[in-house]
């Protein structure tokens, strides 16, 4: 079970998906992702959840497929955390 926390210093932004493949099985033609922006009114909302070594290990085989690097940060409640952020932006 997850808590709710937020990213300070981020926006949130569309990333258009560039697999066709991806894009006909989902049906969604845009992944949401994190932005740093570095300014203190903009945050992301999210749900900060406990994963395995072996849970972060497969998430980073995946994401690396869709183009996206894990970053570590602090949330807003002070927790250390992994984000998965757009590796071209």
């Amino acid at each position: 079970m997850g808590q709710p926390d937020s990213l300070p210093g981020y926006r949130q932004t569309k990333l258009e998906i560039k697999n066709p493949g991806f894009v006909a099985t989902s049906g969604a033609k845009y992944h949401l992702n994190a932005q740093f922006t570095g300014r203190d009114p903009d945050f992301v909302a999210g749900t900060v959840f406990k994963v395995t070594g072996k849970e972060l290990e497969q998430a980073d085989i995946y994401e690396d497929s869709a183009d996206y690097k894990r970053v570590s940060v602090q949330l807003k409640s002070g927790t250390r955390a992994w984000v998965y952020v757009s590796a071209s932006i």
